[in-house]
């Protein structure tokens, strides 16, 4: 016959598979001493085996709960625009690690910023058995059809956690993104005070963090009574996107240069993959960044570092937002309440911008 402890642990084991993605309170230890005339102790290893199986955790001064893992049931799904998009590999390794840690399987969806793929992606985990969703909203600037799937999802049970871009018309939804707001007119008013004027932007259209990025640069320009000029302002959309990234097609941002850049005195990028590629075909242009033009950009991920000029941006905390993703949803599977975050920025300041002096239609350095 096995030792008392591994009798409680396979009672104890057989009624928590049976209810397989609840999380619930178990009987105290004094409670399960009393049940089975046992003694602290066994009950006690029977709860460490348990809780080394990943079946149940101890809370502090809350005894012990059901984690709701189990066969077939452990599975977070991770869905993206493009999985290997410039920041996504490490924003999927720091979400893995996390929810790997806390015993949850992940897949990977990559929704290639069209609509109707990530519908095919959400009717297939409808019909499948997940815990959790972490994703990336695909075009949040747009009415969303999908909508339907993700709160016959949520009704389900499913957490949902939506990184950098959200649906606001989705109500239930719990986002972490970044203050996307605040980082335009972070970097409006820097380069404002750098001197500059004439300022355009190249924007993300089809999506929210563009929008809003768009909305704080210019919100800077208007409270330093600078007009905003629209011409100096150029709009791309996940086509273009999709094009730059697998082609290298960089004709939105050629078109621009030929007709406004030579009016500007600095630019704001959506993001540092944009602001590399720019910077190239500036420099194609034989127009010098930044003797001749300054750039700037979000993200201080390793494309502002690739170029021959590295790139002021604005960063995170290494391994923020992927932490931030994870540690919400794990917190939503676990039924407490949590809340939408917003990551505010820090200014790298690099090489791609300078202060602009007028003399004439030129500038010069400030020393």
């Amino acid at each position: 016959m096995p030792p008392k402890y591994i009798r409680l642990a396979n009672i104890l084991r057989e009624e928590i598979l049976k209810n397989t993605g609840n999380i619930y309170k178990l009987p105290s230890e004094n409670s399960l001493c009393s049940q089975y005339r046992i003694s602290r102790q066994t009950v006690r290893t029977a709860l460490q085996v348990l809780a080394g199986e990943g079946l149940i955790e101890k809370r502090c001064g809350s005894g012990s709960w059901a984690t709701g893992l189990g066969a077939m049931k452990n599975r977070i799904a991770l869905i993206v625009n493009q999985a290997e998009e410039y920041t996504a590999p490490s924003l999927l390794s720091d979400m893995k690690s996390i929810l790997r840690e806390k015993g949850y399987t992940t897949d990977v969806y990559s929704t290639g910023f069209k609509i109707a793929e990530e519908r095919n992606i959400l009717e297939a985990l409808t019909a499948s058995s997940i815990r959790g969703m972490i994703v990336q909203g695909t075009k949040t600037a747009l009415p969303n059809p999908n909508l339907d799937l993700f709160e016959r999802l949520r009704k389900r049970g499913v957490a949902i956690c939506f990184i950098k871009g959200h649906y606001p018309a989705f109500p239930a939804s719990v986002y972490i993104r970044d203050d996307n707001y605040y980082g335009g007119y972070l970097l409006g008013k820097y380069l404002i005070r750098k001197g500059h004027a004439r300022i355009g932007g190249i924007f993300q259209i089809d999506d929210l963090p563009g929008l809003e990025r768009y909305q704080g640069f210019t919100a800077a320009l208007r409270d330093f009574s600078i007009p905003v000029s629209d011409e100096l302002i150029t709009w791309y959309t996940s086509a273009d996107l999709e094009a730059l990234e697998s082609r290298s097609d960089t004709g939105f941002l050629t078109a621009f240069i030929r007709r406004y850049a030579p009016v500007c005195s600095a630019l704001i990028c959506q993001n540092d993959e944009i602001a590399y590629w720019l910077i190239r075909e500036l420099q194609y242009a034989n127009i010098r960044v930044p003797e001749d033009i300054s750039v700037v950009s979000f993200d201080n991920s390793y494309m502002s570092e690739l170029g021959s000029v590295r790139i002021t941006s604005l960063s995170h905390k290494e391994h923020e937002m992927g932490t931030a993703a994870a540690s919400i949803l794990l917190r939503m599977i676990h039924g407490e309440s949590v809340f939408s975050e917003e990551l505010s920025w820090r200014l790298v300041e690099k090489e791609s911008d300078t202060v602009w002096v007028e003399q004439g239609n030129k500038h010069r350095h400030e020393t």
